[in-house]
């Protein structure tokens, strides 16, 4: 009997074992590379795409109604688009849903197909977003929906087949959440610059927008792809050593125009004006033949541009021109002489650093432009027109992709990338900020003030009352450098709404204000002595809000400047100027990371030097941010001397000439352990809005600031 149930029990564990086994078989088969594909493969077949030439056939009837609205010009992402369906889909994963119609063939009332012909590049253009994290099969859980017509080029399709197509979408909703793609918008004689189809309250990512045509943060400009720099035929050169300052090439030009540039060309060498060729070999495609103008010159086209430095970029028959994509392609940096024209996806893209722009009536002096660019500055947009064109110009997927990303960050914006995000090249990502943050406003937490006190008790109540008032306050600490006398006891504080900390030191040195206590919470503190009472609560609140705009600087009110006396040497100037170098951390505000800088990474010396001489502890923090980002502080609010009669101190020790000497040692003694000057002089203020105009103050956000 033992026997028997040992058996038994034995084949249960087999058969337990072998059960796990083909489940991690089945586990396996599903997630494989092969399953992987062919639920990719079955995707694309749901869409028509492996087998274009046997799409279903849809015929439109009567019923189905032609939209006459071409585009509501009003339309913005509040009121066209329905966001909260953008949200509801998200499921947490901050991530929009793009469903693709399935491609059909569409035919009139009289059996007439009305399809517009699919080119490659829309076959690309609905692979990229199946293949893409965005995309979803079910139209109830999309946010954005793409119809199933190649609307890429104006030539290819008639505007009125297009709105009878696009109304017969079951989805359609006056093209709510609907967006179209179109390149090459407009046809001859008038080039529109925007996609002539009705297309109502649909978004349009267009390649030729205009100023005029555009719906801000609603459409996308993009750029127009050329099929011809990504061909075979074309060769990847871009000659470091350039021949040419500024070559252009674009055919179709209107006469005035070429007349301007033949002008400019005959008066500089180094300007080339390319033209399209005659009597070329038929076996060679005219798109790959540039010519001057009298023919007798014949280049390689789009190599040609490798060759220059420059590259114009004009209007011709459209505002849009393939001639972007062919320049960034071949490193020359694009010359945009075409007024009016929204540079592709200038929404996020900063073409500052890729490009130069010059007003059309000011094309004469063009190339008094070009050659007071410095080389330093043209290798740097040389090395950013080749990243540009490689993430954001480089293939059908690459333009679709980032159009997508881009409404996504509107949906999602407390997601959206960051500036440096869409503008920095990898290889150039280097610590910008000693913070190791991004330079934007951090989180709003507030800021915790630290008060260095000794024993001047009724200046220090009025300081803790003070500050307070102030909205954005968090916590107060007060450092307590008196060894041999006690803080005063609780009870005898005044009434309070905040925490407040008492932090005794062991010893009197100046340097304990910048320790980077436990207790300090916030990224934010204001350094504050215990006799500036005369700040209100608005400076003190729009001076953290400045600092939220650059929380990498030193931003605060007393200011001071760093002048060079007859001998060459610097010296501490405290008298009124329009510069600054210093600002005083008697009442600042600054990163509580430059704390750990002050007592752990600042020169060997410094802080000694500080607590022996019990002076210039500013100065060295001064020293310190401003050798940590190559900035100078920011001066808030007109304040510029704090006379302050009511204090303790009865009197200003800086109006002491023995201390002015003292803080100018200060400045030659820290200039020599940092081995030079770090401090930057700027002159510039930040006040608020309104301060100075005639508004009732419950108009200002901060009327309540002082004067000079």
């Amino acid at each position: 009997m033992p026997r028997q149930q040992h058996e038994l029990r034995r084949r249960i564990v087999l058969s337990l074992v072998g059960f796990v086994f083909l489940i991690a078989i089945a586990l396996y088969l599903k997630n494989s590379p092969m399953q992987q594909f062919n639920k990719h493969l079955q995707k694309r077949q749901f869409l028509g795409m492996d087998s274009l030439s046997d799409l279903p056939e849809v015929k439109l009837t009567k019923f189905h109604s032609r939209p006459t609205n071409v585009g509501d010009l009003d339309c913005r992402m509040y009121n066209c688009l329905n966001i909260y369906k953008c949200d509801e889909q998200a499921n947490n994963s901050n991530t929009i849903s793009v469903y693709l119609y399935p491609l059909a063939k569409y035919f009139d009332e009289d059996s007439n197909e009305i399809s517009p012909s699919m080119s490659k590049e829309f076959y690309q253009l609905y692979a990229a977003i199946v293949d893409s994290e965005y995309y979803t099969d079910d139209p109830s859980k999309a946010c954005i929906l793409i119809p199933p017509i190649d609307l890429l080029n104006q030539d290819s399709f008639s505007s009125r087949d297009v709105g009878y197509i696009l109304s017969s979408l079951p989805h359609w909703k006056e093209g709510s959440n609907h967006l179209l793609f179109n390149m090459l918008p407009g046809n001859a004689p008038d080039y529109n610059t925007v996609l002539d189809a009705p297309h109502e309250k649909a978004l349009v990512a267009g390649g030729g927008f205009s100023q005029w045509t555009y719906r801000p943060e609603y459409d996308v400009s993009i750029p127009i792809y050329s099929p011809i720099v990504n061909s075979e035929a074309v060769k990847n050169i871009s000659s470091s050593a350039k021949s040419l300052l500024l070559i252009s090439s674009q055919i179709n030009i209107h006469p005035s125009t070429r007349s301007l540039l033949e002008d400019l060309s005959s008066s500089h060498p180094n300007v080339l004006i390319l033209d399209k060729c005659h009597n070329i070999p038929e076996d060679v495609p005219s798109q790959l033949r540039r010519c001057t103008r009298d023919q007798t010159s014949r280049k390689n086209y789009p190599e040609v541009l490798g060759d220059s430095v420059f590259c114009l970029i004009l209007r011709s028959a459209r505002l849009g021109q393939t001639a972007l994509s062919d320049a960034l392609k071949m490193g020359c940096i694009p010359v945009f002489a075409n007024d009016g024209y929204v540079k592709p996806f200038s929404e996020v893209l900063d073409w500052s650093r890729a490009s130069v722009t010059v007003r059309y009536d000011d094309l004469r002096d063009a190339v008094k432009v070009l050659e007071k660019i410095s080389p330093t500055e043209i290798k740097l947009k040389q090395d950013r027109v080749r990243w540009i064109w490689e993430r954001y110009f480089s293939s059908v997927s690459a333009i679709v992709l980032a159009t997508i990303r881009i409404i996504n960050d509107r949906v999602f914006s407390h997601k959206a990338l960051s500036y440096e995000e869409w503008n920095e090249p990898w290889w150039t990502k280097s610590v910008q900020s000693p913070l190791y943050l991004p330079l934007i406003a951090p989180k709003e937490d507030g800021f915790t003030a630290v008060i260095l006190a000794y024993d001047r008790v009724e200046s220090l109540y009025q300081v803790m009352s003070g500050v307070d008032k102030v909205p954005s306050l968090r916590k107060i600490i007060v450092v307590w450098n008196n060894q041999q006398k006690s803080p005063p006891p609780k009870e005898e504080w005044p009434p309070l709404s905040r925490p407040v900390n008492v932090i005794r030191t062991s010893s009197n040195k100046l340097s304990n204000r910048f320790f980077p206590y436990k207790e300090i919470e916030t990224e934010a503190i204001l350094a504050i002595d215990d006799d500036i009472v005369m700040l209100t609560s608005d400076e003190i609140e729009f001076g953290y809000q400045v600092w939220r705009e650059f929380p990498d600087r030193l931003v605060g009110f007393p200011p001071r400047l760093h002048v060079w006396d007859e001998n060459g040497n610097p010296k501490y100037e405290s008298e009124w100027k329009n510069d600054i170098s210093i600002v005083l951390t008697g009442a600042a505000f600054y990163h509580k990371y430059y704390n750990y800088l002050y007592w752990n990474k600042m020169p060997a010396g410094i802080q000694d030097f500080v607590d022996d001489h019990m002076n210039c502890e500013d100065i060295a923090m001064n020293f310190l941010i401003s050798n940590a980002t190559g900035k100078a502080p920011i001066k808030v609010t007109p304040r510029k001397k704090f006379r302050c009669p009511e204090c303790l101190t009865g009197g200003s020790l800086s109006l002491e000439q023995s201390h002015m000497v003292e803080r100018s040692t200060c400045i030659n003694e820290f200039m020599r352990m940092y081995g030079s000057l770090p401090l930057k002089t700027v002159n510039f203020r930040a006040d608020p809005l309104l301060f100075m105009d005639e508004f009732p103050d419950r108009l200002k956000a901060f009327p309540n600031v002082g004067s000079l």
